[in-house]
């Protein structure tokens, strides 16, 4: 499973607070820090992308 963030990030955070283990503040949008999103928090990174309030979080 990979996940992306596209430009449409309006940076509230949502995503950190849900998955810290695949995402993190960058300087304007949050980030994905890891190429393979690890089997243990697939559901939490699913979560957050499901959660992410402007849809801006692809899951793959």
């Amino acid at each position: 499973m990979k996940a992306k963030v596209d430009d449409s990030c309006t940076a509230c955070g949502l995503c950190v607070e849900t998955c810290p283990q695949v995402f993190q503040m960058g300087d304007e949008k949050a980030q994905v820090i890891v190429d393979e999103v690890p089997p243990q928090y697939e559901d939490a990174a699913q979560q957050a992308a499901d959660e992410c309030p402007v849809e801006a979080i692809i899951i793959e």
